[in-house]
């Protein structure tokens, strides 16, 4: 151990010391005995629900076999609903297996949702395989143990050393002593069906991430693959899922008495028209009408050479403290490094390094126009993150980088913005930026789960999927200049920024996030 990495531990421990008793309240209620997130409903809703036979996937994918051999069906999801819809609908299509792999999957009306769909799917005899990252879960142990518990369901918990499992002196071990495995976490989201279709990007599995979040939601974007390199990700999947850091839940939390395997009240908390609109349920249903206008429109590209890059399990094995970039890291540098004309830009959390202002530099050096829309601290939901980049504005403005910053009132939201909930709510709620999306030259778009921060650089495990596309480019593109416009986006100046648009508390909540060092952000 070198003198910087004794110093920063150090520092760290300073910090823990000032900040232990909120961290524990984040790292506890996982396991805590709170009440169920469902409970036996006192009337049978399911009963009145219209029941239908799902039809197999394979039928509805019959027309495109050939195209799915020879090349990737391409589909950009850029509303919250559509993506969603599109997870369910092929949840219910399903014939053999569902694997899905996220960074936060929450007990919210969405995911309780789609887990309702995954164990209805588990229940046909589909297997499904759940593999979710251990810092964010906010599930029950005896909950993760009853889904786990089907014959037909498995869940592992990636790198569990801060929640599931662990008691509090574990919690306060591995933080202090251990924070550079603790702070390796998997931040990959995919959901593949049949080994045929796939969704990844930058949406996790909660409220706000599809528009349904009665406070604050997110301007995401995910793309939806039919064949083709559907088998990188499944390969992927495979990876993790086999890898030591993966594991059973079952393994983690110990069992008390027999797990009742009874999931009625799931099924009738979903069948409950104020969890789930009947008329949300008709608009699934009728999705391969909606996808059949889709590729008559053209708007389903088939397109080859797509490629879908994941990092390993583990990202790095320690040696340089907090750091090593993953194969993710490389393969966007490279892009970056060939553009010829301009990058575009959407990342929710901007905190670049020396390499990357350089890179930058080097392009609007070489008559590169390089545009970057972020969040503004008033559409921010990461403090600590924006600090990082609130130090580090100035110079990255000083190497030519035009940088847009977002409103929380954005106009864009009335678009995106489920229209079940924006016709309920008396008022909108605070939008944010969280799509991770890259246009180069007009010819390659990137989407996926990369932040341009040292996290995703150096800590968190990254997907992404490149798209050699003019079509698909000019379309993404037009989008993410749309959402740069005075109506959506202020443009962040060396003389002007927004900050001054939020309140002195959450400005000063960002100054005192400053002890924090920038490498894990």
């Amino acid at each position: 151990m070198d003198n910087t990495e004794k110093n920063f531990i150090a520092q760290l421990l300073k910090l823990t010391t000032k900040a232990i008793l909120p961290l524990l309240v984040f790292l506890l209620p996982a396991c805590s005995e709170e009440e169920d997130h469902i409970l036996e409903p006192e009337q049978d809703y399911c009963s009145a629900s219209a029941t239908s036979t799902p039809a197999a996937l394979s039928e509805y994918l019959s027309p495109f076999e050939e195209k799915m051999r020879n090349s990737t069906g391409v589909y950009i999801l850029e509303q919250g609903t559509e993506a969603m819809f599109s997870r369910a609908w092929l949840s219910e299509q399903a014939q053999k297996s569902i694997d899905v792999q996220y960074f936060i999957f929450s007990s919210d009306n969405i995911g309780l949702i789609a887990v309702d769909y995954l164990v209805k799917a588990a229940e046909r005899g589909i297997k499904v395989r759940l593999l979710v990252d251990d810092i964010m879960v906010d599930a029950k142990g005896s909950e993760l143990l009853k889904l786990a518990a089907h014959e037909n369901l498995s869940i592992k918990i990636y790198n569990p050393m801060a929640n599931i499992g662990k008691n509090i002196v574990d919690k306060v071990v591995n933080l202090t002593t251990n924070f550079h495995a603790l702070n390796q976490r998997m931040h990959n989201k995919t959901f593949t069906v049949d080994g045929k279709v796939a969704i990844t990007g930058g949406r996790n599995v909660a409220d706000e991430y599809f528009g349904y979040d009665h406070q604050y939601n997110f301007r995401d974007r995910d793309v939806l693959l039919l064949g083709g390199m559907t088998d990188d990700i499944q390969a992927s999947f495979n990876q993790f899922w086999d890898d030591a850091l993966s594991i059973p839940v079952e393994k983690l939390i110990s069992s008390k008495g027999k797990i009742n395997t009874n999931f009625n009240a799931l099924h009738q908390y979903a069948c409950d028209p104020a969890n789930f609109e009947p008329k949300i349920r008709k608009q699934i249903n009728n999705l391969p009408a909606v996808f059949n206008e889709i590729e008559q429109a053209g708007a389903l590209h088939w397109i080859n050479g797509v490629e879908y890059i994941s990092d390993l399990p583990g990202k790095n094995d320690g040696n340089k403290f907090l750091g090593g970039s993953g194969l993710s890291t490389q393969r966007l540098i490279s892009l970056v490094q060939n553009a010829k004309k301009s990058v575009t830009i959407q990342t929710p959390y901007l905190v670049t390094t020396d390499l990357g202002k350089k890179l930058f530099k080097t392009l609007v050096s070489n008559g590169v126009e390089v545009k970057i829309l972020t969040n503004s601290l008033a559409s921010n939901d990461n403090l600590e993150a924006f600090s990082g980049y609130q130090r580090d504005r100035k110079a990255l403005l000083k190497t030519g980088v035009k940088i847009f910053e977002f409103k929380p009132d954005a106009q864009i939201r009335k678009k995106v913005m489920s229209e079940v909930m924006e016709g309920k709510l008396q008022e909108m709620p605070i939008f944010g930026l969280h799509a991770k999306s890259m246009v180069i030259d007009d010819d390659i778009t990137v989407i996926g789960t990369f932040n341009l921060d040292p996290r995703s650089a150096n800590l968190n495990t990254e997907s992404i999927t490149i798209i050699p596309s003019k079509k698909v480019a000019l379309s993404v593109k037009a989008g993410m200049l749309e959402e740069m416009r005075p109506e959506n986006a202020w443009q962040t100046t060396l003389e002007w920024n927004p900050d001054g648009e939020e309140s002195m508390l959450k400005q000063l909540g960002v100054k005192l996030r400053r002890v924090v060092p920038k490498n894990i952000l």
